[in-house]
């Protein structure tokens, strides 16, 4: 029985949805992000307004002042005047 148990909840741990962080733009320029997940390197473009969501298993986010910021997943970060605030 408490094998049964421990299966389900390794199961429902499993297949629970990835945490994401999610990036706003708030300037009045599109934004480029250069995000680095896995080893894979890319580029996303955010429209004034904009939000994506990204990271889901964590990254590093190069912003457009040169900064970089470090996600593991479910911050929400806004971008203004080229720089990030992380909440």
């Amino acid at each position: 029985m408490k094998r049964m148990i421990m299966m389900l909840v390794v199961s429902a741990v499993l297949s629970a949805p990835a945490v994401a962080a999610s990036v706003t733009n708030k300037d009045g320029d599109t934004q480029v992000l250069v995000i680095v997940e896995d080893g894979s390197r890319v580029e996303v473009a955010l429209e004034p307004g904009a939000t994506e969501t990204i990271c889901p298993s964590g990254c590093f986010v190069t912003l457009p002042n040169g900064d970089r910021i470090a996600l593991n997943g479910g911050e929400e970060v806004e971008i203004q005047g080229g720089s990030a605030s992380v909440k």
